[in-house]
C-alpha cells in the first residue's frame, strides 16, 4: 500500500505539490494522471526518497522509503528508463541489482526472460538500447527483488503496440496477485484499460480521485440536437447543470432518461443521447484539468 497524506513540496514560491492526499491499495492498479508540470513526478520522487517533502508524508508499506531495510525487495521503482548506466550491459545491470539486494544471480536470467530481452540484447551495452529496450530493462530491475509495490513513471514510453500489451498484462497480473501498482502515463487509453482507481492532479493539487467506474459515471450525459438553445433552457429550468461541448452538443449533469424526458416535454428532437462515460477517459481527463493544464496533453 502507498499512502500520501497532505504532501507538499515547494521550490521558492512555487508549489510543485500542494496538500496532496491519496492511497494506492493492494490488488489494484492506480492510475496517476495530470498535465505536464502537474506534480506527478515530484510526488513520485518524494515517495522514493529522491526529493524531500516540505510538509506531509508519503509512506510505502507503512514506512518512509528511506526506512526500508532493503527497499528493492519491497518496492520496485522505475522513474526514468534513460537513467541507466550506459556502459554496462543489460545483464550486468541486473546482476548488480541482484547482488545489491542479496539475491542469487540466477534472478538475472529469470528477469531477462520475463521482460522479453533476448540473450543477445542482454549482452549489449545499454547505450545501444532503444527506449523500448531500456523500458524492459527498467521493469526487470524493478521486479528483480520480487517487491509488493511498483511505482512506475511512464513505463510504456517507447514500447510498440505488442510491448504495450505485454506491459498491460504484466502489471494486471502483478496486481491480481495482491501487489500494489502506481502507474503514471500519458497513454490515457492504456490507463483506461488497466486502472482500477484514478488520481487526477493539476497544478500540484488533486482535482479528482476515486474508482475508474465512479469517475467515468460522474461525467454525466452527452446530448446532441439541432435546437441546443431550447434544450439547454428546458434542462436548466428543470434544475440540472448544462454546459456546451460543441456546436450541437451539450453535457448535462443528469441521467440520460431524465434528459430524454425533459427534451420530450419541451418538444425538442434529439439526434444523440448517451452517457458521457462512453466518451472515455480522455474526455473526462480534459474536462477535469481544463483549468489547470499548462499543455493540452497528459504527462
Amino acid at each position: 500500500m502507498i499512502e500520501v497524506s497532505h504532501l507538499s513540496r515547494t521550490y521558492g514560491g512555487l508549489h510543485a505539490v500542494d496538500d496532496v492526499t491519496f492511497t494506492a491499495r493492494p490488488g489494484r492498479v492506480t492510475g496517476f494522471l495530470g498535465p505536464n508540470g502537474a506534480g506527478k513526478s515530484t510526488t513520485m520522487r518524494v515517495m522514493v526518497g529522491l526529493t524531500p517533502a516540505s510538509s506531509g508524508s508519503a509512506t510505502v508499506l507503512g514506512r518512509h522509503y528511506a526506512d526500508l531495510p532493503n527497499p528493492g525487495r519491497e518496492v520496485g521503482v522505475l522513474l526514468d528508463a534513460s537513467a541507466q548506466h550506459a556502459g554496462r550491459t543489460g545483464r550486468e545491470t541486473l546482476r548488480i541489482a541482484a547482488l545489491t539486494m542479496g539475491l542469487p544471480t540466477a534472478r538475472t536470467d529469470e528477469m531477462i526472460d520475463l521482460v522479453g530481452l533476448t540473450p543477445t540484447e542482454a549482452s549489449r551495452r545499454v547505450k545501444n538500447y532503444s527506449l523500448g529496450m531500456r523500458q524492459r530493462l527498467g521493469i526487470a530491475t524493478a521486479l528483480i527483488g520480487d517487491p509488493e509495490v511498483l511505482i512506475l513513471d511512464e513505463p510504456a514510453n517507447g514500447l510498440d503496440p505488442a510491448g504495450i500489451r505485454w506491459m498491460r498484462d504484466l502489471l494486471r497480473g502483478f496486481a491480481d496477485q495482491g501487489g500494489t501498482v502506481l502507474l503514471s502515463s500519458h497513454l490515457l487509453h492504456e490507463i483506461e484499460v488497466i486502472a482500477d482507481d484514478l488520481v487526477v492532479i493539476g497544478q500540484g493539487r488533486i482535482v479528482a480521485q476515486g474508482t475508474k467506474a465512479e469517475l467515468l459515471a460522474a461525467a454525466g450525459t452527452l446530448v446532441r440536437s439541432t435546437a441546443t438553445t431550447e434544450l439547454s433552457q428546458a434542462l436548466t429550468a428543470s434544475g440540472v447543470t448544462v454546459s456546451r461541448s460543441g456546436p450541437d452538443l451539450l453535457r448535462v449533469d443528469a441521467e440520460p432518461d431524465l434528459v430524454g424526458k425533459v427534451a420530450l416535454a419541451a418538444g425538442v428532437a434529439l439526434t444523440e443521447l448517451r452517457a458521457a462515460d462512453g466518451a472515455g477517459l480522455e474526455e473526462m481527463f480534459l474536462d477535469l484539468t481544463a483549468d489547470t493544464a499548462r499543455e493540452g496533453v497528459a504527462a
